[in-house]
């Protein structure tokens, strides 16, 4: 409720439904169990009035993944390998590439995965709402690659293989615990992606392809957009 771009952005209603709401009917779609974790009882009352699913009270957290880490240990699953880590501002997110990246992570028994899309509009490179990711090598169907660098930046003249990220990780559980565990680094701190302290803690990330690149809303133009893209659909 308290993104800086954009306070209080997963209340705001698409077609007379929270953004959250939808969030949770895409995670759902996957077939896998999906619980909201959070901070604020207005986003529980939310998802508990429209009828979307579970949710979980934590308390304030600086990232999402020490959100979730707290919200497992609630739950005390302990026959849980893997855990999926939706951001709750992409409501247009593809079920089939949750499922995807979920089987690929279980394929390569990998420890950290996300998931990026071609960048087909060159405005996305300079967008630094927009966070990219560069690869080792090119992201293709089924390929599982490695990810170099997360950057809001322009990366391009540098680095050919170059996404736009999508707002998803998934952590094999061994990995999350030791993830929480590491102090917030620099450059998380001073970019706002916490992909970054995995990767200067020796956490290899592995990106694969999503189908789609949705629209996640960071700021109320984002908003605007989707919300008009999303109703004119229904």
């Amino acid at each position: 409720m308290s993104a800086s771009r954009l306070k209080g952005k997963p209340l705001l209603k698409i077609n007379n439904l929270p953004i959250i709401c939808h969030v949770m009917n895409r995670a759902k779609e996957t077939g896998l169990e999906a619980i909201v974790a959070t901070e604020d009882k207005e986003i529980m009352t939310a998802i508990e009035e429209n009828g979307t699913g579970k949710t979980i009270l934590t308390g304030n957290h600086k990232t999402g993944t020490d959100r979730i880490f707290e919200a497992l240990q609630k739950l005390k699953l302990n026959d849980v390998d893997y855990v999926l880590n939706l951001q709750g501002d992409e409501p247009m997110i593809n079920p089939k590439d949750i499922i995807n990246l979920n089987q690929l992570m279980i394929k390569h028994n990998s420890d950290m995965g996300t998931m990026a899309a071609k960048i087909k509009d060159d405005k996305i490179l300079n967008d630094q709402n927009i966070v990219k990711v560069v690869t080792d090598q090119k992201l293709e169907n089924n390929n599982f690659v490695e990810a170099l660098n997360f950057s809001r930046k322009n990366l391009s003249k540098k680095n050919h293989n170059i996404y736009h990220h999508i707002g998803i990780y998934c952590y094999k559980i061994s990995v999350l615990e030791k993830f929480v565990n590491y102090a917030q680094t620099k450059n998380e701190i001073e970019n706002h992606l916490e992909q970054l302290r995995a990767l200067e803690n020796n956490i290899k990330i592995n990106v694969s392809l999503a189908q789609s690149s949705p629209i996640g809303v960071d700021t109320k133009e984002d908003y605007l957009a989707l919300k008009k893209i999303m109703e004119y659909k229904s």
